[in-house]
């Protein structure tokens, strides 16, 4: 049986976003430069999963949760300040103004 068009469009549809989800990646304006800024791309992903995950868990108040992701918060932000400061100015700069930042 094929399904009733008006009862499809009357359904709604919740599309939710997630930044881990959408395929980012920056092009260094350097090439030689482009394996640092995808290991930066890459941890500023896993700190910003980390982030919304220890926030849910101060939402809900609970203390254990919030101290495992906050350390793993505070390693990911860890590793990404490693990976920029081998980098330029300019690579850092573009980082920056990045959706992810």
């Amino acid at each position: 049986m094929r399904p009733e068009w008006s009862k499809l469009e009357e359904t709604p549809v919740i599309v939710k976003q997630n930044l881990n989800e959408i395929i980012m990646n920056l092009i260094a304006k350097n090439p030689k430069h482009q394996t640092m800024v995808n290991r930066c791309v890459n941890w500023l992903k896993k700190y910003n999963e980390y982030n919304t995950q220890r926030d849910i868990a101060d939402g809900n108040g609970d203390e254990k949760q919030y101290a495992k992701w906050d350390k793993k918060c505070i390693k990911a932000f860890d590793m990404y300040l490693e990976y920029l400061s081998e980098l330029p100015k300019r690579e850092v700069t573009q980082i920056e103004k990045s959706e992810l930042y």
